[in-house]
């Protein structure tokens, strides 16, 4: 991972790879910002107290090196939770993109495979899966509208924006009861992948917002900004 240490300055959060640490709020030495344990209060030239934390997966997934949209946390966190992944888990998705959802889904399971048919696209994957050091993903220039390799999987992930034409490879490619997710922007989209998906049980359909909150002395509230909609999920099984 690149991000080594962050440093928060009340509610800012700045991240740290190397060097010394310009902000807003003054710099820190990067002599200090190496020395320093997780939890340490160190000072900005300008008098600023910081607090360092060691880095997290999380927040190297915030600075993640993107190409196309990723996946963000409040969905991927559900894709996972909602589709039966455990540590034995084989999974294949479809859409690798910036590898966002990759990385998390390496993380709870015993093999990824990830089609992408965007050459580009797939570099970019390939850096940062390699900066993460996961050695359970494999990544192949393929479209899963063509043909999918492998077999008794899982479940399979569809980040792509018509997937109702790769349903018939999927099924295939599926254990018995396995999941079929897919991550599709507008509702007109999900009508016509579940009105196509006569061989699978539409388990259900959810959209996830995220609304923080202020929580300070005398101020305990929503924040008027939040992150609302990024995609419908939907759950499909195979029968």
């Amino acid at each position: 991972m690149e991000i080594k240490k962050v440093a928060y300055y009340n509610e800012n959060k700045f991240y740290w790879k190397e060097g010394d640490l310009h902000t807003s709020f003054g710099m820190l030495k990067e002599i200090e910002i190496k020395k320093a344990n997780s939890g340490s209060i160190i000072k900005s030239n300008t008098g600023k107290d910081f607090l360092i934390l060691e880095a997290t997966i999380q927040d190297n997934l915030e600075k993640l090196k993107r190409g196309p949209a990723i996946i963000l946390l409040k969905d991927s966190g559900p894709i996972i939770s909602h589709s039966n992944l455990t540590k034995e888990s084989k999974v294949l998705e479809a859409g690798t993109g910036s590898a966002s959802l990759t990385i998390q889904l390496a993380r709870f399971c015993k093999e990824v495979i990830s089609y992408e048919k965007n050459s580009e696209f797939l570099k970019l994957a390939e850096k940062n899966i390699k900066s993460f050091e996961l050695k359970n993903v494999i990544l192949k220039e393929k479209d899963i509208r063509e043909k999918i390799e492998e077999e008794n999987i899982d479940t399979i992930i569809l980040d792509m924006p018509n997937p109702q034409e790769a349903l018939e490879n999927c099924y295939k490619s599926l254990k018995p009861s396995g999941y079929l997710v897919t991550y599709l922007p507008t509702i007109n989209q999900v009508d016509t992948l579940v009105k196509s998906a006569t061989q699978f049980l539409h388990e259900k359909t959810i959209e996830v917002l995220e609304r923080e909150w202020y929580v300070e002395p005398h101020r305990l509230r929503p924040k008027s900004q939040m992150i609302a909609h990024t995609a419908f999920l939907t759950f499909l099984r195979k029968i």
